[in-house]
């Protein structure tokens, strides 16, 4: 099993963010910068495979500042020496897949061929509607919402993510769809030495263009998309050999989707990941508390709101699980070692998979719990189960 920190990343402690506009707090985020990178450099020299941080913008709360994942991945990438860096992920409607494709192939080689490439569809508003604006007819699309704005939003992020795949495997790239045309008809290029030493030039009109630098891993870095938790999802992933990671869902759901991509790719276990609060402290009462005023805090202030607790809904009754029946249940690893390495092995009785996340709360779990967090999993919980 393959282990990956996932950060949003967060700025300053709770209390910072309630006493609003973290955000903008320079002293948070180099702080957060500092711990971070002292995190990933303790798991790089543990041997986790990799981390990953997601995309927003705008966030004024101090809850998501990771408005640039590539940059951070650059970040930790210069402070290590073999962990992989990737993105959970790059929304794709509201960016350029030719710029993404190149920013990629450039972390590749920057890194040695650690990169990790993962993309997202969006569903915060604030922002997508703004980055996205254009691009006619994108907005942020809800989980869990199969509406119109759903289609097109899934429409952009499939037309992008096929230019990307492209700009990565093709030599010249040309590309007609709804939303690109590549190159623009009629452009002109007079310039000799393009066609002396270049190609794509006809009749000094661009005919075709070359993304360059492509990636150091060939065809291209292996590919993720969080979270996915529909059936569409989960079955365009196992088509297009990308690793789904679900999120923390209802195990009858986490089963039918895991199926669903098995029978589809014909690779059962390989290709999908979870998502996991871990935290691993001396005693479960002390894990307990600080998880309360992480995650749990933050399910309640910022993401329940966007509709993810659906996914925790049970299908035949109806009811949500409490909070310490998410515990006890698994769907979060909180507890001293040995509780979090039985529910670690129920877990993966139930729900192969080839990865797991590990949510890292910085700043809201204290550093020195965060640095203790990531040695116990790595050096104790693992090897106690054969998985190191």
């Amino acid at each position: 099993m393959k282990t990956s920190l996932f950060y949003l990343p967060s700025v300053g402690s709770r209390a910072d963010i309630e006493a609003g506009m973290a955000g903008m707090r320079g002293d948070l985020y180099g702080n957060m910068l500092k711990e971070v990178g002292e995190q990933a450099r303790l798991a790089d020299a543990l041997g986790y495979d990799s981390i990953n941080f997601t995309e927003h913008h705008f966030h004024v709360e101090g809850i998501e500042l990771s408005n640039n994942p590539v940059m951070l991945d650059l970040y930790i990438g210069m402070q290590t020496k073999r962990i992989r860096v990737g993105q959970l992920g790059i929304v794709l409607p509201a960016d350029n897949p030719i710029r993404i494709a190149e920013d990629i192939a450039m972390l590749d080689h920057m890194t040695g061929g650690r990169a990790n490439a993962g993309f997202a569809r969006g569903y915060q508003r604030r922002w997508v509607d703004v980055m996205a604006q254009h691009t006619h007819g994108v907005h942020g699309a809800l989980p869990n919402k199969h509406d119109q704005i759903d289609a097109a939003n899934r429409a952009a992020f499939e037309e992008n993510f096929r230019i990307i795949k492209k700009c990565w495997t093709e030599e010249m790239l040309t590309w007609e769809g709804k939303l690109w045309r590549i190159p623009v008809e009629g452009t002109p290029w007079t310039v000799e030495a393009s066609q002396r030493y270049g190609k794509g030039i006809e009749n000094g009109l661009v005919k075709s263009v070359g993304v360059v630098p492509k990636p150091l891993q060939k065809p291209h870095p292996p590919l993720f998309q969080p979270f996915a938790s529909s059936e569409s999802s989960i079955r365009w992933c196992a088509e297009q050999r990308v690793t789904a990671v679900l999120p923390p869902m209802h195990a009858k759901h986490e089963a039918r989707l895991s199926e669903l991509y098995a029978a589809v790719s014909k690779r059962l276990g390989d290709g999908v990941a979870f998502l996991r609060d871990i935290i691993i402290a001396d005693s479960d009462e002390e894990a307990d508390a600080l998880w309360q005023n992480s995650s749990r805090f933050m399910a309640t202030a910022w993401f329940e709101p966007f509709g993810f607790r659906r996914g925790m809904v049970d299908p035949d009754t109806g009811e949500y699980p409490s909070p310490q029946e998410m515990i006890d249940l698994g769907y979060a690893l909180v507890g001293s070692v040995d509780t979090v390495c039985r529910r670690l092995e129920a877990t993966l009785k139930r729900l192969p998979a080839e990865w797991i996340f590990f949510w890292a709360f910085n700043g809201l779990v204290p550093h020195a719990a965060m640095l203790r967090t990531i040695e116990r999993w790595q050096t104790r919980v693992l090897p106690k189960l054969g998985l190191a």
